[in-house]
């Protein structure tokens, strides 16, 4: 994530004065609600956005004004090289004060007058607004279904990539780049069927034999560790979200906790459970791979599983904190095991890039990984981990236990 530079280096300290703070807020990230409950929120919403404390020029400071903008879409008010922010100072005549801190929200605009301040609130706004619906608006947490918790089946998945590395991958657990996680946008775009998150077993006496250079990669493959994902972060992938300040994260904390007897009830307050078998591709061939991942079937075919993730994914939609663009995508658990998305090499060519996967397929392709039951049901973090290397539980629910036998 980029953060200030350049003029905010530069910039010189404003005063501290009682300036109003305008809290941006998005016009409307709801895909479907009532046609009133619209109209409400997209007039609320734009007194927010050009901030309640802006109604009328007499509420601004003369010189100056605060605007509190979330760290995630300061770049999109920056541009490169500092674009946006120009084209917005040369428009308005109004200079913006990034903050010194990388965590700080308030952005300072100065200008010559209370009309100049509300035009530039207005234009950064605007830019706030399309920041938020776009697609370079990176997703920021996930609904999870643990898989990592179970030791065997992180186990089996090392024994995988080890199989497929060779033994100069003794460490393919490590935790070391471990920024790099699942639910790209190369996945949710190409998903197309309800698969699920994964791992899986395998033959520990056989393994796959590959030509291998001396750090553990495969070049004429196109294979190598940082593909693979991290066996502790393991998961059912269930909806991607975006919520870029702690205001949405607090209020999908709620969303998850308020539907936590509906869940149950679609598993008809039944332990669940799945099976892991065989591989498949994302799209592609064997031959030339992007994403592979491993089939998840649900113990006894009954479609709970499904329901469930219907009412988790109603649920946000209904709330406003699933985008539009997201909202129109069919439910999608995939379990993937490999990504050319997260390939460490920067020279290759990512729209071309890929892997042969047909020795990995013949190994493997048709393997039963075994029976998990899935525990629980957490808002999950991206690219921040708790201490067992699992991403960070920002909130959970618990799901029918498996009887534990005597």
């Amino acid at each position: 994530m980029e953060q200030g530079q350049g003029a905010t280096n530069n910039a010189p300290k404003h005063r501290k004065t009682d300036s109003p703070v305008q809290r941006w807020r998005p016009v409307s990230t709801q895909a479907s609600s009532p046609k009133a409950h619209l109209d409400d929120l997209s007039n609320s919403a734009r007194k927010q956005t050009v901030g309640t404390s802006i109604s009328d020029s007499e509420n601004l400071a003369s010189d100056e004004n605060t605007m509190e903008v979330d760290v995630p879409l300061m770049r999109f008010l920056k541009g490169k090289g500092g674009s946006v922010q120009k084209q917005i100072e040369q428009e308005t005549g109004v200079k913006i004060i990034f903050p010194s801190a990388k965590e700080e929200t308030l952005v300072a605009l100065e200008g010559k007058s209370a009309e100049s301040i509300r035009k530039a609130s207005e234009r950064i706004s605007k830019i706030l607004e399309e920041a938020v619906q776009s697609p370079m608006l990176d997703y920021s947490h996930f609904i999870s279904l643990p898989l990592a918790i179970h030791p065997a089946l992180v186990e089996k998945l090392n024994n995988f990539q080890r199989s497929i590395l060779g033994a100069s991958a003794s460490n393919v657990d490590s935790d070391k780049d471990e920024s790099l996680s699942e639910g790209s946008m190369e996945e949710i775009d190409e998903a197309a069927n309800p698969s699920v998150s994964v791992k899986l077993p395998v033959k520990e006496e056989i393994s796959v034999i590959v030509k291998m250079d001396n750090k553990g990669s495969q070049p004429e493959f196109g294979i190598d560790k940082s593909i693979f994902i991290k066996p502790k972060t393991f998961h059912l992938t269930v909806l991607m979200l975006k919520l870029w300040n702690k205001d949405r994260i607090a209020q999908a904390s709620e969303v998850l906790q308020s539907i936590s007897s509906q869940v149950n009830e679609a598993l008809e307050n039944r332990p669940i459970s799945i099976r892991l078998k065989g591989l498949t591709c994302m799209k592609g061939s064997p031959a030339r791979a992007r994403v592979v991942y491993a089939p998840v079937l649900e113990i006894g075919g009954e479609g709970r599983l499904v329901r469930a993730c219907k009412v988790i994914t109603d649920a946000f939609v209904k709330s406003g904190l699933v985008l539009e663009r997201d909202a129109k995508q069919e439910l999608r658990l995939h379990a993937t095991i490999m990504n050319v998305r997260h390939r460490k090499s920067k020279k290759s060519n990512r729209r071309n890039d890929s892997f042969d996967a047909r020795a990995i397929f013949r190994q493997y392709g048709e393997q039963d990984w075994g029976e998990y039951p899935v525990p629980a049901v957490h808002l999950s973090q991206r690219f921040k981990f708790d201490e067992g290397g699992y991403y960070h539980c920002c909130c959970s629910i618990p799901l029918p236990e498996v009887a534990q036998t005597e």
